[in-house]
């Protein structure tokens, strides 16, 4: 007997969980309030999904998998400075983005800190390159401005899930974009 289908759109649900967890975090997203926001019984939900840690661990992988997808578009232009500009930017227009919850679900969720540290490697790995490229000086410390950018982006994300206007998250990578270390010039 194959049981009985699924009365619900599994791809629009994990979205739903995504959107939840962002919101509250994975300690305060009780299996009610997912079952109520998805619009699915228990039962339903721990037959597609299992329970709800293994919820989190898929609906945390879709998120990050969409933040890894914008990071490695910036990181292809053409120098660093350009590359963490437009994470930057696009880290500060995503916490303030009026359709989704303030701040990264990725940089605030305890839960998460190995995907921070993917991160932290995918900053790194291209001020690496700016630092071969010659666009960043050869002695800059990528390793430690990496983690910088790090902290700078949860601080970003802190700041708007505190109320913070998209000026001011923007204002905060402005001011980080303005430390990055200038390649000597050419003449």
């Amino acid at each position: 007997m194959a049981g009985r289908p699924r009365s619900f759109d599994r791809d629009a649900a994990l979205a739903v969980a995504v959107e939840q967890f962002w919101r509250a975090g994975y300690d305060e997203t009780s299996v009610a309030i997912l079952t109520a926001a998805m619009g699915v019984t228990p039962p339903s939900l721990y037959a597609a999904f299992g329970d709800k840690h293994r919820l989190f661990e898929e609906a945390s992988s879709v998120y990050f998998q969409r933040t890894c997808e914008a990071v490695d578009r910036a990181a292809a232009l053409p120098t660093a400075r350009d590359a963490i500009a437009q994470i930057l930017d696009d880290a500060a227009r995503a916490h303030t983005d009026s359709e989704t919850p303030p701040g990264c679900l990725m940089l605030t969720e305890p839960r998460l800190a190995a995907q921070r540290e993917a991160l932290r490697r995918r900053l790194q790995d291209r001020l690496d390159q700016g630092v071969r490229d010659g666009d960043l000086p050869a002695t800059t410390n990528t390793g430690r401005l990496a983690l910088f950018l790090v902290a700078v982006l949860r601080g970003m994300s802190g700041c708007a899930r505190d109320g913070g206007s998209a000026e001011e998250v923007m204002a905060i990578a402005e001011a980080a974009l303005a430390t990055l270390p200038q390649a000597p010039r050419v003449d």
